[in-house]
């Protein structure tokens, strides 16, 4: 495994957990105030994506190459877009 392969996985392990457990938190407190579960999911889905985007941007000029690095960016993208399509047509 190259260094740069090394640095993205130690990142991903160490932050990804972090963003997780807020992201949870908020769809928790979502479903006790009664928001309607697609909705609630759809914002879940759509912050946990966008958090997860910022984390990505942030270490993107050490990884920027590394085909891993272009995956994890499509899945945020991924997880933005289904959210907000649960979002809106959840309803």
């Amino acid at each position: 495994m190259d260094e740069d392969t090394k640095v993205l996985k130690d990142y991903l392990i160490f932050t990804v957990p972090h963003v997780t457990v807020l992201a949870g938190a908020i769809l928790g407190v979502m479903m006790i105030l009664g928001v309607p579960v697609n909705l609630a999911l759809g914002i879940f889905a759509s912050l946990y994506g966008a958090m997860l985007l910022i984390l990505g941007m942030i270490i993107r000029p050490h990884v920027s190459g590394i085909r891993a690095y272009w995956l994890f960016i499509a899945f945020t993208v991924f997880l933005i877009l289904s959210g907000c399509f649960l979002s809106l047509h959840g309803r």
